[in-house]
């Protein structure tokens, strides 16, 4: 398909019978079409982070998303550090299999304000769940898991631990 020139600003793609095609497209066009794509953008991002509605309730809880996950592979042991700032480990669900590992946790949190003549009383409430799959089988009864800081750290043991890999250096040419 060429495109052939009308006026100065239109464009109509032609065919190769030299027919004009049943659309016009002028040339700002694809600049229209990129802001409709950015303002989607826009829409679809304040959705997942913003709610006009949870505005009040934003000073309640910070942690309303899934967790930020690490996962190491130490060659007899997996090391597993999750973020859960805020989240008590009475509220930590953590089951093992040998070939992975299920996570979930739900952390409500109240809020009062007392003023003059007013008592507001609020409550928010977040919950995850996450599933993890290990390559290698691991020791379930050798797990450790230990929560410091707003940080689950999770040792997970190998039942055949990973060889160490020797390293050689290359020379470049």
């Amino acid at each position: 398909m060429r495109i052939g020139r009308k006026k100065k600003d239109e464009i109509t793609p032609r065919n190769r019978s030299g027919k004009d095609d049943i659309v016009e497209r002028k040339p700002d066009y694809f600049l229209s079409e990129m802001d409709h794509w950015f303002d989607q953008l826009r829409n679809d991002f304040e959705q997942l982070f913003w709610n006009p509605q949870d505005s009040y309730t934003s000073n309640l809880t910070e942690w309303n998303r899934t967790p930020a996950v690490d996962v190491a592979d130490h060659g007899d042991r997996y090391e597993m550090n999750v973020e859960l700032p805020g989240v008590n480990k009475e509220d930590i669900n953590l089951e093992v299999t040998p070939y992975g590992i299920e996570l979930s946790a739900e952390h409500e949190q109240t809020s009062d304000e007392k003023g003059k003549n007013w008592l507001r009383k609020e409550r928010a409430t977040s919950s995850f769940y996450r599933c993890f799959d290990m390559p290698d089988e691991v020791k379930t009864d050798d797990v450790i898991a230990e929560m410091n800081d707003g940080i689950l750290k999770v040792t997970l043991p190998k039942k055949k631990p990973t060889p160490k890999q020797k390293s050689k250096k290359v020379n470049i040419k």
